[in-house]
C-alpha cells in the first residue's frame, strides 16, 4: 500500500485532513479513490472539516467535460499556535499558523534561573501582545508549544532534574501556561523540537535524522523511522554529558569530569580562548572572531568540531542516520565547526554507515525551535484523538 492510501475503516476526518495536507489540493474523487470510503462518507467528513475551518475550496481542477471538480486545500490560517523556545539565557516566542510558519516573533535575553513562574509569565505576556499584533483572539489559539533546555517528561510537560535550570524540577509548566491560555500545552526538550522543526521544514522525506545543537550546552534530537525518539525518561540525545577521552580533567557543570560539553560547547571554547589571552566574553565573540578571520578562534572551533565528531561517530554507528543537522549559536561560525565534525565522523565511522550520510548546517537557524514547537502542537491538535472524529 502506498503512503497515499489507507484502509477505509481507519479513515476518519483527521486522516482525510492528513491526505489533503501532505498531498496538496485534492478532489472528492481522488479522496474516495485514496481511502476506499463511499462518496457520502467522504462528503460528510469534508463538510465537518469545512465547518471547523480546517479546509477550504482551492482552485478548480481541470475537467474533461461538465462542471470542474471542486478541490480542497488545508487552511493553515484557521487557527494559530503560541510557540516558545526558552534557552539558558534567552527566549524566543512566536505566533505561528497551523503549518508552523511564524507570523510574529519576539526575542529577549532571559535567564532561565529566574524560575518557572517568571519565565512562563514572560512567555504568556509576549503571547498576548503578539495575538493582538496578528489580529487573533484567544478563541483562535489552538495550543501552546514550549521547548526547554533540559530533560522533560513529555506526558506531563514537567522538567526532570534539568542540570542548568535551578528551581524547575517537577514544575507544572502546562498548569502555569493554562492560567493565561486554557488550551493544550505541550512541553519538550528544546533540541527535540528543533529536530522536529528542521525535519518538517527541510527534510520531510528523511526517515532517520539527528539534529545537534551546539550552544551553551550540547544536545541532539533524534528522528527515527520518521518520528521523534525521546527515550524512556525524555533524556535521549544528551550528547553533552558523554565522556570524551581528551577531556579527562575538564570539569562539567553537571558535576562530572570529561564531558563533551566541558570542552566543545560555546562557553568552553570561549574560556579556552580567554586562557590564551584573547578578549572573548562568550560564544557570540567566538563566532565573530571566526567570521573575522581570527586563526586562533577558527582553530579552537574546528577542534570543538572534531571532539563533537568523535562522539557523533558512535551515534552514526548506533543509529545510522541519513542526515546530521548542526545548529545552535556556535554553529553560526559556519563551515569551520562542520569541517571538524565531518573530519572525525568520516574517519571513525564505518564506510557503510557514512556512504550516504550528509552532515549539514541548519536551514531554519534561530527559528528552528519555535517552528518545531509549532509542529509539535499542530501534530497534537490535528490528530484523530484531538479532532475526535476517527472511524
Amino acid at each position: 500500500m502506498s503512503d497515499q492510501t489507507t484502509t477505509a475503516s481507519a479513515v476518519g476526518s483527521a486522516a482525510l485532513l492528513d491526505l489533503i495536507r501532505r498531498h496538496g489540493l485534492r478532489t472528492r474523487a481522488e479522496l474516495i479513490a485514496a481511502t476506499g470510503l463511499g462518496r457520502s462518507t467522504v462528503g460528510a467528513r469534508l463538510e465537518l472539516l469545512q465547518e471547523q475551518g480546517l479546509i477550504r475550496d482551492g482552485s478548480n481542477a481541470t475537467s474533461t467535460g461538465g462542471r470542474p471538480a471542486a478541490r480542497f486545500e488545508f487552511n493553515a490560517e484557521a487557527r494559530v499556535i503560541l510557540a516558545a523556545d526558552v534557552g539558558a539565557s534567552h527566549a524566543r516566542v512566536a505566533i505561528t499558523d497551523l503549518d508552523a510558519r511564524p507570523l510574529a516573533v519576539r526575542h529577549s535575553e532571559l535567564d532561565i534561573a529566574l524560575g518557572p513562574e517568571k519565565v512562563i509569565a514572560w512567555v504568556c505576556e509576549k503571547g498576548l501582545e503578539m495575538l493582538a499584533e496578528v489580529g487573533r483572539g484567544h478563541d483562535q489559539l489552538a495550543g501552546v508549544g514550549i521547548g526547554l533546555p533540559g530533560p522533560v517528561e513529555h506526558e506531563t510537560g514537567r522538567p526532570t532534574s534539568p542540570p542548568i535550570m535551578p528551581g524547575w524540577h517537577g514544575a507544572d509548566v502546562p498548569g502555569l501556561v493554562a492560567e493565561t491560555f486554557p488550551v493544550p500545552v505541550l512541553v519538550d526538550n528544546d533540541v527535540n523540537i528543533m529536530a522536529l522543526g528542521e525535519h518538517a521544514t527541510t527534510w520531510p522525506q528523511v526517515q532517520h535524522l539527528m539534529f545537534v545543537k551546539v550552544a551553551t550546552g550540547i544536545g541532539s534530537g533524534i528522528i527515527s523511522d520518521g518520528a521523534l525518539n525521546r527515550g524512556a525518561q525524555g533524556a535521549a540525545g544528551d550528547l553533552g554529558h558523554i565522556r570524551v577521552t581528551s577531556a579527562t580533567d575538564a570539569v562539567c557543570r553537571c558535576g562530572n569530569t570529561g564531558c563533551l560539553e566541558a570542552i566543545a560547547s560555546g562557553p568552553a571554547v570561549a574560556a579556552q580562548l580567554r586562557s590564551s589571552g584573547l578578549d572573548v566574553a562568550g560564544t557570540e565573540d567566538v563566532v565573530a572572531r571566526v567570521r573575522g578571520g581570527d586563526a586562533a578562534a577558527a582553530a579552537a572551533v574546528r577542534q570543538a568540531g572534531r571532539d563533537l565528531g568523535d562522539v557523533l561517530a558512535g551515534c552514526v554507528s548506533l543509529l545510522n542516520p541519513s542526515v546530521i543537522v548542526v545548529g545552535g549559536l556556535l554553529a553560526e561560525a559556519g563551515e569551520t565547526l562542520l569541517a571538524g565534525v565531518r573530519e572525525a565522523v568520516y574517519a571513525r565511522s564505518l564506510p557503510l554507515a557514512t556512504q550516504h550520510l550528509s552532515i549539514v548546517h541548519s536551514t531554519t537557524g534561530v527559528d528552528a525551535a519555535v517552528i518545531g514547537a509549532g509542529v509539535l502542537v499542530a501534530q497534537h491538535v490535528l490528530s484523530p484523538q484531538a479532532l475526535d472524529v476517527a472511524g
